[in-house]
């Protein structure tokens, strides 16, 4: 063994103790290979790896995990947060997990019971390491409760008030507990109308509902409102970091690879995941390619045409890429949802005319001054309008399309919108070219 790998485990150790963030000790990981860690993982407690863990992706969790010997292996999954392990649970094969679970002894039916939940749902993203209390409990003795089972929790900042059944009927702060007289009762200082979530309510409605009530943890209950776990902010940036970098790939047409994080997926399967939408995108181009081809005597007679070709394309492009994005995102953050939609579209409609207008006007002048023909400069701000005010529209309505469809719009919204573009602005330019061809010679 390396003389270096005491000596990791030593300030992996004193580091904990001292109440550095685990986060930061990590970096003492990174340098290891395999069996270095494997190693490393010897000479720590079982608390301690756990505490690690929990800090890591799942891509890494996962494969750190797998380097604890077997017997090892439950221990460690017992001491994290129930949510954590859950979550490290559901990356590995069914039957290593379904071969670990009868080893977690008392936590087998708990472990099991959140892996009933779809992975991206609030019964998915919970913790069972909450404070619930009765109503009738006093308020010293509440407080006295508060001291013993803290460490077990994942966050004492909000203490849920439960009937005899585990039915959720009150929240209070943990200043509303401090704040309160001895002898009262919680029921007489909680708050009756508690924030909630269903077990089955997909997680990026679970962060809309946090962000919206500024709440640090938030209870999921089930169809009779027993409280059944909390989902914390810490879980939640999680989710508004996952989706969102789900929505950028897709906005790209790059989406993730299932099951495999980013840097870790193979190339051909990144290649072979990406395929589809350059192949649309590589359609496009050909089709755009055939439409010049038909107006080719058109483009023969007046060759300063092909020099605007760019410009309006690039425009279009542009235009419709931002209302595309502005209307995925909207839908993604709850700004934008039932009649608000088509409000959206009207309004981009607008967005897109005085924008058209502008750079039309723009773009003639500059043919003008350059050619000195006021028909070029008519055909190219004429073309100019109509594509921009008609990329708004496109940019709109495709990933509106799929939304009212139930597919993600986000996959439709980059690849998809562009082609669809591309060829309308083709058409619309050549077709006000050989409009006013006589003209134009």
């Amino acid at each position: 063994m390396s003389l270096l790998i005491p000596e990791i485990a030593a300030r992996i150790r004193r580091g904990l103790e001292e109440g550095v963030h685990p986060g930061d000790l990590l970096e003492l990981l990174h340098r290891l290979d395999d069996s270095e860690k494997e190693s490393l993982l010897a000479l720590l407690y079982d608390g301690e790896v756990a505490v690690l863990l929990q800090e890591m992706e799942l891509f890494e969790q996962v494969s750190l995990f797998r380097l604890l010997h077997h017997p090892r292996a439950p221990a460690v999954l017992k001491a994290m947060a129930s949510d954590d392990a859950v979550d490290l649970l559901g990356e590995l094969p069914p039957k290593e997990t379904a071969a670990l679970l009868p080893l977690i002894d008392e936590d087998t039916a708990r472990f099991s019971g959140l892996l009933k939940y779809p992975e991206e749902s609030a019964g998915g993203i919970m913790t069972t390491e909450y404070i619930s209390l009765p109503a009738d409990l006093p308020v010293e003795e509440a407080i006295a409760r508060l001291r013993e089972i803290a460490p077990q929790a994942e966050t004492i900042y909000y203490v849920f008030v439960v009937d005899a059944e585990n039915r959720l009927t009150g929240v209070l702060s943990l200043r509303d507990l401090i704040a309160a007289p001895d002898g009262t009762p919680l029921k007489e200082i909680m708050r009756h109308s508690v924030i909630s979530v269903s077990a089955a309510v997909d997680q990026e409605e679970v962060a809309r509902v946090v962000a919206k009530y500024d709440l640090l943890a938030v209870p999921v209950t089930d169809e009779s409102n027993h409280l059944l776990g909390i989902i914390t902010f810490d879980d939640i940036m999680d989710v508004l970091e996952q989706e969102a970098t789900e929505d950028i790939y897709r906005l790209a047409g790059a989406g993730e690879v299932s099951g495999v994080e980013l840097m870790e997926a193979p190339a051909h399967q990144v290649a072979w995941h990406r395929t589809p939408w350059l192949l649309l995108s590589m359609l496009g181009g050909i089709m755009a390619g055939y439409i010049m081809s038909v107006y080719e005597s058109t483009l023969e007679s007046i060759l300063v045409l092909a020099f605007f070709v760019p410009v309006i394309m690039d425009m279009g492009g542009n235009v419709s890429t931002q209302s595309s994005t502005i209307f995925v995102r909207g839908l993604a953050t709850g700004e934008i949802k039932g009649k608000d939609i088509w409000r959206f579209l009207f309004r981009e409609v607008k967005v897109g005319l005085i924008m058209g207008v502008l750079f039309g006007l723009l773009v003639a002048v500059s043919a003008l001054l350059w050619r000195g023909n006021p028909a070029l400069g008519l055909v190219v701000g004429s073309s100019m309008i109509a594509t921009v005010s008609l990329a708004t529209i496109i940019g709109t309505l495709v990933p509106m399309f799929f939304h009212r469809l139930k597919i993600d719009p986000a996959i439709t919204s980059g690849p998809l919108v562009t082609t669809i573009k591309d060829i309308t602005g083709l058409l619309i330019y050549f077709w006000m070219a050989t409009l006013f061809l006589d003209y134009l010679c």
